[in-house]
């Protein structure tokens, strides 16, 4: 079977999945999948394979053609086909309560993007990986990948996404109120402030600040209490962001300058990095250029105290998606830079390495 008879079959099928003909459709899409010598031809009809499976409920087979369409992609030898088989992974697995492997094949589709089409999935990358966390109950990580989720739907005018991320975010309501109540019930006090936080970073994503500041004071109050330095950051992180939405610039700087002192105490790099983040976009906005030049210093400063950038090209790394590796020295560099290179020491260290690993 040729390309245009291949592509004619895969929409033949796709007329008979949309009219309600499920079986007959899947009957066309395997006939193609056995007899189809094109390639990006069975990448597709294996995608439709993997979607009408998901759609019903036939989540082992779903993993099935996952796995095939992977092995496709690589022959194919295309960044995008690699990361939407990777994604379909990790899809798979995430409905067969997989979560650790979920979370795997996230990360390696954010790692191996560079191209506008891989990008376009970053969104239901996101939503995978915070269904995944959701399902291991780690909260704070799971409503930060909900949040990237949700703006890569707003972004793109993603009605579809947004609903499959609302209906994930009442799911993690849910569940975070019954870790609440169980918290509650046993008196577990630094549970109860984290809740309290996912409560209110909650509210905040979903632009309803009236009702998130109540719950961050509730978690401040809280972290005060058990001196839990760390999540008072956390908190005010989250106010700060409460009052930038609101236009409130100044009362966010005031938020940034006690989550700094703290940041500055505990030695929190990350921390800092973060609040950086923030004043800089902060003084752009007020137009304030000295401030804002001083703060891109100081950001630059905490990335190369963390040595979160490239020891080639001495870009940053994580402030775009791109394919890293490690050395045996635990330095990071974008692959394509090692691939460039060639080096099999590490500039940074000039350690002789051994085989690399991947992120």
């Amino acid at each position: 079977m040729g390309q245009d008879q291949t592509k004619q079959q895969i929409e033949k099928g796709l007329n008979l999945y949309q009219s309600n003909q499920t079986e007959k459709a899947l009957r066309v899409w395997m006939r193609v999948l056995e007899k189809s010598a094109d390639p990006a031809g069975r990448f597709r009809v294996l995608g439709c394979l993997i979607t009408a499976h998901a759609e019903m409920g036939r989540y082992k087979d779903m993993l099935k053609f996952a796995v095939v369409q992977t092995d496709t992609a690589r022959e194919l030898e295309d960044p995008d086909f690699l990361t939407e088989s990777y994604l379909n992974l990790a899809r798979s697995n995430e409905k067969l309560c997989e979560f650790q492997k979920t979370i795997s094949y996230c990360k390696t589709c954010l790692n191996m993007q560079g191209t506008t089409v891989s990008l376009q999935l970053n969104g239901q990358v996101s939503l995978s990986m915070g269904n995944a966390f959701l399902g291991l109950s780690v909260f704070q990580k799971a409503l930060e990948c909900f949040e990237k989720a949700l703006r890569y739907a707003h972004n793109n005018d993603d009605k579809m996404l947004e609903c499959r991320v609302c209906c994930s975010l009442g799911n993690f309501y849910a569940q975070l109120k019954e870790s609440m109540k169980i918290a509650l019930q046993h008196g577990d006090r630094p549970l109860q402030a984290l809740c309290l936080l996912c409560f209110a970073d909650i509210h905040r994503s979903r632009k309803d600040i009236q009702t998130a500041f109540p719950r961050y004071d509730s978690s401040m109050s809280i972290m005060t209490e058990i001196g839990n330095r760390l999540g008072l950051i956390q908190v005010l992180l989250g106010v700060t962001k409460c009052w930038m939405i609101q236009k409130e610039l100044d009362k966010a700087l005031e938020s940034i300058e006690k989550a700094q002192e703290l940041a500055e105490g505990l030695g929190n790099k990350l921390g800092l990095l973060k609040l950086h983040c923030l004043c800089e976009r902060i003084y752009r906005t007020k137009g304030q250029q000295r401030e804002l030049r001083d703060h891109v210093v100081k950001f630059h400063e905490c990335v190369e105290e963390m040595e979160l950038y490239c020891g080639m090209c001495g870009e940053s790394i994580g402030e775009k998606n791109n394919q890293l590796q490690a050395l045996p020295c635990s330095h990071f560099f974008h692959l394509k830079c090692l691939q460039t290179n060639g080096t099999r020491g590490c500039p940074n260290c000039r350690r002789l390495s051994v085989k690399p690993g991947y992120v």
